[in-house]
């Protein structure tokens, strides 16, 4: 590089020495000089060029290498709502659930294995402590879900659990309530049964919400068609039977939304077993929903099981025959009718009816007194008036009455006579949801 810049400067000096026009015109030497400074002023300029951007492209290299680092440690929004991509793949992921706790006070004594509403354990009056106060926050919740794309569809999973469980020897243990995978219409895990109509089952603040509804978590293998333009679907499942029976519990159904609402129609066959013995049950369902206003829906549903207490909340199920060994059953028909109002998008409230029934012979009445630890039920009601305010942004305050009442066969009905129970309770609750 000096070599070249000193050849410049000595043929810049010849050139000023030899100014006289017609001498650098007539003289060859000169002109292949000239041409000789012309390349290499090129060659000089190319070279401060090279140098000037050297290390400009050096450090946008260097940029570069940062920026794909910290993209692979970004989050970046997932596919779900309220989701994350899991670095490193295509999977979003969701983490949600919520804190809740709940102070109950009732003006009667109630059910002893249960903090919630538990009617068809309701003691007879005469039996009652009066003024019972009791707080939990075991209801709070937590879960996560998580949806994959492939090349036929989405594959998605859930895992949920709360930290209630019934009876008092369980309080504050993790329990899980889903945990299943669904992909191309098939789930297969545990969730809620496909009896259940969860569409159609009014919001309460009482946990275990209205009695006369089926209500069971199964683990399944479950197969749903449907077409979201013409809104129906169809699905079948295979659903565990529990207590040991030998096949199990086939549940189908339809459901078809309308713009004025939905209704469906819901089939249930089930099987019991005790030792030796088996008998075949079935269920039949109704639900639907009928939008009044735009703040205003109504909700009913109606079942009829028979021999199943887990789908039919408030039936004593099943019980055998102490002289012959056959299996008996309760049946149940059992109706819940709810109003929902919107106040406005922080307020909203609540009016929920619910019966169960019992339509069993004198001698399911006096084997399941034994059976069942308690006096057979020959009907259950159940009312709630609540409402929810949420003050600010995944924040809710709810509060609740609730009053029941439980009528025992009488002895004309091959009952033992007893007088029937009451519940009458309040119930606030608190949430912050995430």
């Amino acid at each position: 590089m000096n070599f070249k810049s000193t050849l410049i400067g000595v043929a810049t000096s010849l050139l000023v020495c030899g100014s006289l026009p017609a001498f650098a015109q007539s003289n060859p030497a000169i002109e292949e000089l000239k041409e000789e400074i012309r390349k290499l002023r090129e060659e000089v300029n190319a070279l401060k060029k090279e140098r000037a951007t050297a290390p400009a492209q050096a450090s946008w290299g260097d940029r570069i290498d940062q920026l794909e680092i910290k993209s692979k440690d970004a989050v970046v929004v997932g596919d779900i709502g309220g989701s994350i991509r899991v670095p490193g793949s295509e999977t979003s992921l969701r983490i949600y659930g919520f804190a809740e706790a709940h102070l109950i006070h009732d003006l009667n004594e109630t059910a002893p294995n249960d903090i919630f509403t538990n009617l068809i354990e309701q003691p007879p009056r005469g039996s009652d402590t009066k003024g019972k106060t009791k707080m939990t926050a075991q209801t709070s919740r937590l879960g996560f879900e998580t949806s994959t794309p492939t090349q036929y569809g989405t594959f998605n999973t859930k895992v949920e659990g709360d930290f209630y469980s019934f009876s008092s020897g369980n309080r504050n243990r993790f329990r899980l309530r889903h945990a299943y995978g669904e992909y191309a219409g098939f789930l297969i895990g545990q969730t809620w049964s496909t009896f259940m109509d969860l569409d159609n089952l009014p919001e309460t603040v009482d946990f275990n919400g209205p009695i006369g509804s089926p209500f069971s978590r199964r683990l399944m293998v479950r197969y749903t068609y449907g077409d979201a333009k013409a809104g129906y679907k169809l699905t079948g499942a295979l659903e565990d039977p529990e207590d040991g029976a030998r096949m199990p519990n086939l549940v189908l159904r339809f459901d078809k939304s309308f713009d004025w609402g939905a209704v469906n129609v819901r089939l249930l066959a089930h099987e019991k077993r005790v030792g030796t013995e088996t008998k075949r049950g079935t269920g039949f369902g109704l639900g639907g929903s009928y939008k009044l206003t735009g703040e205003d829906l109504l909700m009913a549903q109606w079942a009829r099981v028979d021999g199943d207490y887990d789908m039919m909340y408030g039936s004593t199920g099943y019980a055998p025959d102490s002289v012959t060994g056959k299996i008996l059953f309760d049946k149940n028909d059992g109706l819940v009718v709810g109003w929902a109002h919107t106040f406005s998008d922080k307020l909203r409230s609540n009016v929920v009816f619910g019966i169960n029934r019992s339509k069993a012979g004198a001698a399911f009445v006096t084997e399941s007194s034994g059976w069942f630890g308690a006096e057979q039920s020959k009907r259950l009601t159940q009312f709630h008036v609540g409402a929810i305010y949420s003050p600010i942004k995944n924040v809710e305050l709810g509060a609740e009455y609730v009053y029941g009442q439980r009528k025992f066969f009488g002895v004309a009905d091959g009952g033992s006579g007893s007088s029937d129970g009451k519940l009458s309770r309040f119930d606030l609750m608190g949430r912050y949801s995430f």
